[in-house]
This record gives C-alpha cells, structure tokens and sequence, in this order.
C-alpha cells in the first residue's frame, strides 16, 4: 500500500466504485444472463465485468494490500489467512435485485485493518449516489458532483424505521419489533441499507440471518464514519478477517444515532 493514511484512501475507492457503477448500468434491465453459483446464489455478466475493473485498480494503486473479491473466491475459495490490512470487495451486492430490475444494488469496497473497517465507498449505479469515508468523516454525492457530509440521526421516538430484506416473514418481523423497538419498516436489498442509516433517512438494520465480509464491510466503514455503529445483537464489536471461517459473519444490528 502507499504511504496514504488509510482514512484518506476512501476517496480514490469512491472513484473506482463510480467507475464499476458506470460499467455495470447499460446492463441493468438488459436481458443479462444469470447463472448461479455453488451455493445458488445468481452472478451475472456485471458482476463479473465490475469485479475486474475493481481488481485492476485496486491492483495498480495499492500493489502490496490482499484482496478478497466475492466472485474471486467463489471459483477459487478464499485464503486460510489473512494480514492486517486487506481489502473486502463485493462488485455488485444485491444480485437478485439487480435481476427483478429494482434499484437497490451496490458496488462496495472497504478497507480493513487490525479487523476494524477503516475505510470504504459504495455507490449505487441507479441512482449515482456514492458514500464514502475521507479524513474520518461521511461524505455523499450524486453523479460525480460535490460530496457533502452526511451523519446519522436521533432514534426518532415513535417514527423509527427499520431496513429488512423482501423475504422476511411477518413473524420475524414482529420478534424484531419486540427486541429492538422500531415503529415503521421499509424492505430494500443489498448495503444500501446501511448507507440510508448513515444519511439520517433510516435508523435500524438488523441482521439475525448469513452475510458475507465483502457484503458489509464498506458500508459499516461508512456508517461508522457518520457517527454510527454496527456490532453483535448482544453490542460487542464486529470484527474482519474471520478466514477461518471463510470470512463469513454471524448476526449484526446497524444502528445510526
């Protein structure tokens, strides 16, 4: 890696981010091909595509950091271990959404180190917006214009809204509603959830169901940058770099303010 302090590093990630994002809309709502993987989840050509635009990048402008790249180690698994710094890359979170023709995907790039995300950007190609850590702080902007901070909000007593999957079941939702006392919810896919709860527009994400590292760990950089937190259901720190478990995650709640 070059000697760019890992909080100043968003920035570039949220230029390669934007560029995937670019490659990846034409084949948006185009009839792509989607095959599935071992574990039947879909892929498509975008993922694909994006993934090597990021791994070129990232390659040229940080030489000396590991990768894990999702589609990389679904054909060719993922290491038995991992240093202290390394980047987690997910080219396009949100397959499936990104198949029924929904908005809500992403292309994610976080940076870890000492286990903690330090750094990250995801954009969403639909919609241009980007969010990204720079010198500690959130920033967001909308088709390559200026970038603003961005923080969480106030648990908004009686209005808080919850992010879920589409698939959730009523009962799931309702055990949730009893544990963590949110009022509304609104079902959306992929990372963005954790990006609407670290612009203030959303306030809870819990996840008692698999993910991935390469799934949040742009995004947790991102909320925690605006003044959020991401952890276990019980509130202990959510760590990266788990390779001996093939760098899966157990259950996390998303929280902004």
């Amino acid at each position: 890696m070059n000697d760019v302090a890992a909080n100043d590093v968003g920035p570039k990630l949220a230029e390669i981010c934007e560029a995937a994002a670019r490659l990846i809309l034409p084949l948006w709502r185009s009839g792509v091909a989607v095959t599935h993987k071992a574990d039947e989840s879909p892929v498509t050509e975008a993922d694909h595509r994006a993934e090597a635009l990021i791994l070129e990048a990232l390659r040229k402008e940080f030489p000396d950091t590991p990768i894990i790249s999702e589609e990389d180690a679904a054909r060719y698994g993922t290491p038995d271990a991992i240093g202290p710094r390394f980047f987690l890359v997910d080219p396009l979170d949100g397959t499936k959404a990104f198949v029924r023709g929904d908005p809500s995907f992403t292309v994610n790039i976080g940076l870890i180190e000492n286990h903690r995300p330090v750094a990250g950007a995801v954009a969403c190609p639909p919609t241009g917006e980007c969010w990204f850590t720079s010198g500690g702080k959130a920033m967001k902007r909308v088709e390559g214009g200026a970038a603003e901070p961005v923080h969480v909000r106030r648990w908004p007593e009686g209005k808080a809204l919850v992010l879920i999957s589409h698939t959730m079941k009523p009962e799931t939702l309702e055990a949730l509603r009893g544990q963590y006392g949110f009022h509304r919810e609104q079902a959306m896919d992929s990372s963005i959830k954790l990006c609407r709860i670290a612009e203030g527009a959303a306030d809870i994400y819990p996840r008692h169901g698999p993910t991935m590292e390469w799934d949040i760990a742009a995004g947790h950089a991102v909320l925690e940058a605006a003044g959020g937190r991401v952890t276990t259901p019980e509130g202990e720190a959510f760590g990266y770099g788990k390779a001996q478990d093939g760098f899966k995650n157990g259950w996390f709640v998303a929280r902004g303010g």
